[in-house]
C-alpha cells in the first residue's frame, strides 16, 4: 500500500467548520474555513464567532474537552517510566488511563512499540499533550501520529477533542495523538501551516502523509484515517 493516499474532499465529507488564525498574532480571525481541505486548498471562507458553536450550532463548551490532563484517561506532561522496551531516561511523562481495566499507566514517548496497561497487558490509548519543545520527541512513534492543533477558544476543536479520545481507544495500539495548543505553542502552529484549526496532521515515519483541516464527524473521520491505521 502506498504510503501517501489522496482523498477527495469535495465528496462525501459534509461542511464542517474551522476557526481561521490571523497570520500575525496567531488568534483568531474573523471569518471560519469552509468545507475540510488541506491547509492550501484555498476553499471559500463562512463567517464565524471563534468562541461560539463548532459544526452542530449549539453553543460553545467548556474549553480544551478532549485535551488530556492527569488521570482523565489522557494525558499529563511531566518526567517518568516508558511506553515499551527500555524505559528512556528523559523525556515528558504521561498518564494514560487503560479502557479495559482502568489503571493508570505512567510512560515515556518511545519509538518502540506502543504502551500496554502494566496491570492487565491491553494496548493503551495513546494520547498525549506536546509543546514546542517536546514535539519531537513525541512525534517519534512506531505507529501513525495524528497531530491535532487546537485551541480552547475553538468551537470546532470542541467538538474534535472528544472525537480524538474515543479513536485513541478504539484504535488502541495502532495511533497516537498528540495534542498542540496552538497559543501556546506557536512555533509548531507556524511549522505545520495552521493558518485555521482545528487541523490534524497524520505522520508516519517522520513524513506527513496527509492533512484533515475542520471538524469532521467521528465516522467521516474514521475512514479518512483508516489507510494510515492498516497493519502492515
Amino acid at each position: 500500500m502506498s504510503e501517501r493516499r489522496d482523498f477527495d474532499q469535495a465528496s462525501g465529507f459534509g461542511s464542517p467548520t474551522s476557526n481561521r488564525l490571523d497570520p500575525g498574532s496567531g488568534r483568531p480571525a474573523a471569518s471560519a474555513a469552509g468545507p475540510a481541505a488541506s491547509a492550501a486548498s484555498g476553499q471559500g471562507d463562512a463567517p464565524s464567532n471563534p468562541a461560539a458553536s463548532g459544526p452542530s450550532g449549539s453553543a460553545s463548551a467548556a474549553p480544551g474537552s478532549g485535551s488530556a490532563t492527569p488521570g482523565s484517561g489522557s494525558a499529563a506532561t511531566g518526567s517518568a517510566s516508558a511506553a515499551s522496551g527500555a524505559p528512556p531516561a528523559t523525556g515528558p511523562e504521561s498518564v494514560l488511563t487503560c479502557a479495559a481495566c482502568g489503571k493508570k499507566n505512567r510512560i515515556r514517548p518511545s519509538d518502540r512499540g506502543v504502551p500496554h496497561c502494566g496491570s492487565c497487558g491491553k494496548p493503551l490509548p495513546w494520547l498525549v499533550n506536546a509543546t514546542d519543545a517536546t514535539f519531537d520527541l513525541e512525534a517519534k512513534a512506531a505507529v501513525t501520529v495524528l497531530v491535532d492543533l487546537w485551541a480552547p477558544w475553538c468551537g470546532p476543536c470542541r467538538v474534535v477533542g472528544p472525537i480524538l479520545e474515543e479513536l485513541a481507544r478504539d484504535f488502541a495500539g495502532r495511533i497516537k495523538v498528540v495534542k498542540v495548543n496552538v497559543d501556546e505553542n506557536p512555533a509548531l502552529a507556524a511549522r505545520f501551516g495552521a493558518t485555521s484549526i482545528p487541523t490534524l496532521v497524520v505522520i508516519r515515519n517522520g513524513r506527513v502523509l496527509d492533512r484533515i483541516v475542520g471538524a469532521l464527524p467521528k465516522s467521516q473521520l474514521t475512514i479518512r484515517l483508516t489507510p494510515y491505521l492498516l497493519r502492515t
